[in-house]
């Protein structure tokens, strides 16, 4: 069992009254590939907006790196968002700048790196995603599959121990898909970073989860955590089961 470097605890999301989730814990450890799964409307982008910081949780507790998030401000917790990365869906990248300047974004906002300096990083980033021939082309010369994998490597600029994907695979064909995901299982292996992926997509979490957990809507929270290959086989929630077996519910 590796460091503990994402702590959850207890965690709740409301609007206006209204329960999205609640008590919702996890740990996540060096190396892993963590999946954050369930149904539409389920929770799973607005838990993970929580655990970055980018919402406050009505209830509960969020620690990155043996920090807590809620004894943060200011400077130092800059300081510590800066040790993450995070990949929007569609990419979010700059459309009026070239691959290797949105990868140079972040480098140049958080670092004293002269610009030489960024260009090389920056195409060292797109290397590890397989676009360094890609480097000086816009957003809207690439296809979908290619923007996924620059905003992974714009969210690994700075070297963070932890990356964040929300929905990497969402709108993807089969095989670009297929290849997404064998990145992500090769930049974990090969890099050792923590990787926490938001997904609903079957094939991608059996292809690429150590552990996950599932959210679901009409409980408000979590209903199952552990290996997805096991929940698959083993699961005795029917809503489990229905999901990893692309069954209809009863």
């Amino acid at each position: 069992m590796g460091e503990v470097v994402l702590r959850v605890e207890d965690l709740a999301a409301r609007f206006d009254g209204r329960t999205i989730f609640e008590h919702v814990s996890f740990e996540v450890r060096r190396g892993e590939v963590f999946v954050i799964l369930g149904g539409s409307g389920s929770g799973k982008s607005t838990l993970l907006k929580r655990v970055i910081g980018l919402y406050p949780p009505a209830e509960g507790r969020v620690a990155i790196l043996g920090e807590a998030m809620e004894g943060l401000s200011g400077e130092a917790r800059n300081a510590l968002l800066r040790r993450i990365g995070v990949m929007w869906q569609s990419g979010a990248l700059f459309g009026s700048l070239t691959l290797a300047e949105n990868v140079g974004v972040p480098l140049e906002q958080h670092t004293d790196l002269p610009p030489e300096a960024r260009a090389l990083v920056a195409r060292a980033k797109l290397g590890l995603v397989g676009l360094a021939d890609a480097a000086g082309r816009l957003p809207a010369e690439i296809s979908g599959g290619m923007a996924k994998r620059a905003g992974i490597a714009r969210a690994m600029a700075l070297d963070p121990p932890i990356l964040f994907l929300d929905e990497p695979s969402a709108g993807l064909d089969p095989i670009t898909s297929a290849g997404l995901d064998a990145l992500i299982k090769q930049l974990a292996r090969d890099l050792g970073t923590t990787f926490v992926v938001v997904t609903h997509e079957l094939q991608s979490i059996l292809a690429i989860g150590d552990r996950c957990i599932m959210l679901d809507k009409a409980a408000r929270g979590m209903i199952a955590e552990g290996d997805p290959r096991q929940l698959r086989e083993e699961s005795d929630n029917k809503v489990v089961r229905a999901f990893f077996r692309r069954e209809v519910l009863d």
